[in-house]
């Protein structure tokens, strides 16, 4: 259920991607700016219609392959969900919560039908154009539940919009808290789309951000007190990490912190910036939730109007200002916050010797000691799995190991006995724990080397080998830095399909760059080339996933699908070998698309570079459909 909300709150980014340019052309068009009105009109039309959007835009989220068939099924989905339940009760808006529904409904359907075939009379209704016939169908007989069942729903959820809006500081505090505590998880998109679209009501506009476009003096509220902490108090408090850091690595930690504060502070995107400590010190991140909360309850004290579009930074700040109220009262709250924001965090990382960027442990920072000796060979293996295995809590502690093309997966019996910060000293790049049993190691492309180690001391009735950590013996798990850069036509894209950022995989391990940073592609032929002139690294026994090492010394991991580590190389079929040397268009894999989406979790593919030198990152040059073949698509910055 969790995950699925997850997928929920993702799906709802892409109607909420119009917000800026409908709040753009309904700003700039008003008569206190440009006195364009059919430039108003333009974006107040965005704002009228965001239900559909959402219908449309979820299903298209929610779907496999992100298919417009969705996206029409879901249009038609929210028409006869709407008007069928209007049709038994006149009093009944579903509004935006019935696009969500018919969103997700659509979504789901899709990935459901989207390759059914039918009988060949009928052939023609068959595959995609099936799903909005199915959909609507479906959403015939929810209306009609629907229409009996939803106006006590329409009364709670009207009842708990007043109650929040009617808490005044509290509810506005309580959001706050809300906001930024949940967006580890994902879920602050569900709390945000209740209070940004549904709650409240003014001349036919519903949520906080329509309401305060449409004029209404009650809303911007729950809006004003984002800004101070946005455009000041986050930025404060990279300043903070960056006076924390240890001397010699203050320079390096600055040039990463200080250009993500400046985003914060001009756009208000605060994720890369809240990403680089809510892991490392979990206890400041509950501290920025609860200055978030404060700033938001002092606005609102102030009786502080402010609204944005899109987020709230520098930008929407300046472009706003028409409608609000008490709007330079927050560059004072936000200098305020912002000197709180860094004697706070400079405090709390001194006091209690915080690992925020920049002040790791020396193995840590400089080398990921690995457990292995030098050398090659299947010793160093032997020992990299007797290592993670005392990590892990002992052999008796390790239920059942599998791997994928990246990570060990594993089942214990006790969670608390397993030491996350040995793991990672001895060269895990990350630790995830799933559920209260499940825990997810990040190793790299030699996992299944590892993985096998492992089985094989399981499966022994000898007692774990216990491994003393030898500095003298240990060398690193990174491979040695590419020296020359990659030139733009000597990268091109290994699959037609469309290209997305690496952090939108729906996959923890992918989307915050454990691996490696990236991008990925949403294929749609199941035919894989190489992307560079090099040598093939890895071939997994399973077929899924190829790692190749160019002629430059970057690792290159395509890895099909997600979790297809478990169809066990069904539909799948390799063309090259370990050691073959490779030309950038050569053919590397087929695959069976089809069967990878009916049966994994998707087929999105992603390329990850698993060996970037420090401070390095992939910048996505194109986004969106592309062939394969195409050139120019990413630049290493």
């Amino acid at each position: 259920m969790f995950g699925f909300f997850q997928q929920i709150g993702k799906a709802l980014m892409l109607p909420v991607a119009v917000l800026p340019a409908a709040a753009l052309l309904l700003r700039l068009g008003q008569d206190d700016l440009l006195g364009i009105p059919f430039m108003a009109a333009s974006g107040d039309a965005l704002f009228g219609h965001l239900a559909i959007i959402f219908a449309i835009g979820v299903a298209i989220g929610l779907s496999k392959d992100g298919n417009g068939s969705a996206g029409l099924a879901g249009a038609i989905g929210f028409l006869v969900l709407t008007e069928g339940t209007k049709a038994i009760n006149a009093d009944i808006n579903m509004d935006i919560l019935g696009g969500i529904i018919s969103g997700i409904v659509a979504g789901l359907l899709y990935n459901r039908f989207y390759d059914i075939k039918l009988p060949e009379w009928l052939g023609f209704f068959g595959g995609r154009r099936f799903v909005p016939i199915v959909t609507g169908g479906t959403m015939v007989i929810l209306a009609f539940i629907f229409g009996f069942i939803w106006p006590p729903i329409q009364g709670g959820i009207n009842a708990l919009g007043e109650w929040i809006i009617g808490a005044g500081s509290l509810g506005a505090g309580v959001y706050g808290f809300l906001n930024r505590l949940l967006i580890p998880t994902g879920l602050h998109h569900v709390i945000n789309t209740l209070i940004w679209f549904v709650f409240g009501e003014f001349e036919g506009a519903t949520g906080e951000i329509n309401r305060f476009f449409a004029g209404d003096p009650t809303a911007g509220y729950f809006l004003a007190g984002f800004f101070p902490i946005m455009m000041f108090g986050l930025p404060a408090g990279a300043l903070a990490m960056i006076a924390a850091a240890k001397p010699e690595r203050r320079k390096k930690v600055s040039g990463a912190l200080i250009g993500i504060a400046f985003t914060s502070f001009l756009t208000g995107i605060t994720e890369p910036l809240e990403f680089s400590f809510m892991f490392l010190s979990p206890l400041l991140y509950v501290v920025h939730s609860l200055l978030t909360a404060a700033s938001m309850v002092v606005a609102y004290w102030l009786d502080i109007r402010h609204g944005f579009g899109f987020s709230a930074g520098a930008i929407d700040f300046f472009l706003n200002m028409g409608l609000a109220d008490g709007a330079w009262l927050l560059f004072l709250q936000g200098l305020v916050f912002g000197g709180i924001y860094f004697v706070v965090f400079y405090f709390l990382i001194k006091r209690f010797d915080l690992k925020t960027p920049g002040r790791e442990d020396e193995d840590e920072w400089d080398d990921q000691v690995a457990p292995e000796k030098a050398g090659d060979g299947g010793d160093k293996y032997e020992r990299m799995a007797a290592q993670y295995m005392q990590d892990l809590g002992g052999k008796e502690n390790i239920h059942s190991i599998d791997n994928c093309a990246t990570r060990l997966r594993l089942q214990v019996n006790d969670m608390e006995k397993i030491d996350e910060g040995k793991l990672k000293k001895h060269g895990a790049k990350g630790v995830m724990k799933v559920g209260s049993r499940n825990v997810q190691v990040i190793v790299g492309t030699t996992v299944e080397f590892v993985a096998e180690a492992m089985k094989k001391l399981k499966q022994s009735n000898e007692a774990a080998p216990v491994v003393e950590d030898d500095d003298t013996e240990q060398s690193s798990t990174t491979t040695a830095e590419p020296c020359d850069p990659i030139h733009p036509d000597e990268f091109v894209l290994p699959v037609t399909g469309k290209i997305m950022p690496i952090t939108e995989v729906p996959d923890d391990a992918f989307s915050q760059k454990m691996m490696g940073d990236g991008f990925a592609i949403v294929p749609e032929k199941g035919e894989i080339t190489s992307p560079v002139d090099g040598k093939i690294a890895t071939v997994f026994p399973t077929k899924h996933a190829i790692g190749i090492m160019s002629e430059q010394g970057y690792e290159i991991l395509i890895h099909v699908g997600l979790d297809t580590v478990k169809l066990e190389g069904t539909g799948f079929n390799t063309f090259v070998k370990e050691g073959d040397e490779v030309k950038k268009g050569q053919k590397l894999l087929e695959v069976d698309l089809d069967y990878v989406r009916s049966n994994a979790p998707s087929a999105i593919t992603p390329v990850v570079f698993t060996n970037l030198p420090e401070g390095k990152s992939i910048e996505l040059k194109k986004t969106g459909q592309n062939e394969q073949g195409a050139t120019d698509i990413i630049e290493i910055k």
